[in-house]
């Protein structure tokens, strides 16, 4: 058991793979924190750095993949690349609801609709909408046990829960 004070910050997203209007998969996948995304929370928390005031998810590309990595950014992750075959114009945003019981989520799923046939390695939450961009906050990563394979017009429902 924990002591009252003891923090340890972690995150998991839940996923519903859904196929003509029909739940086909659920996942379950944690998320590793990179150091930006900790630096950030410390430095926004305990000195003077600017608060992001929205975050959003995106997909990761199984061709090409060989890691994720602690020291990973938005402008430098060399062991993944984007997925970006899907029909929202922008990384949906994730909408957290109030904080409870150590833990906040978005208080409804996060939509994607897949544009293609893919395989989608994993997920990461950044602070930064532009659908394929290296700009912004990369909070963190999670990668599928192996890789899914998705057709046109699959839709994706993403949970994001990070516990304290």
């Amino acid at each position: 058991m924990r002591a009252q004070n003891d923090f340890r910050i972690s995150g998991r997203f839940t996923i519903e793979h859904v196929r003509d209007g029909k739940v086909i998969a659920e996942y379950e996948i944690p998320n590793g924190i990179v150091d930006v995304g900790l630096n950030h929370i410390l430095e926004t928390e305990f000195h003077d750095g600017s608060h992001v005031t929205t975050w959003y998810i995106g997909l990761v590309d199984d061709a090409g993949f060989s890691a994720f990595a602690a020291g990973n950014t938005m402008s430098s992750h060399a062991g993944w690349v984007e997925c970006t075959s899907y029909d929202e114009v922008n990384r949906p945003t994730w909408t957290a609801g109030a904080a409870t019981s150590r833990q906040i989520a978005n208080a409804s799923p996060v939509i994607f609709t897949i544009s293609a046939v893919k395989n989608i390695k994993g997920l990461f939450v950044t602070s930064n909408n532009s659908k394929g961009g290296t700009a912004g906050t990369l909070w963190a990563t999670a990668t599928f046990g192996s890789s899914v394979p998705f057709v046109d017009n699959d839709v994706l429902r993403v949970t994001y829960t990070i516990n304290g």
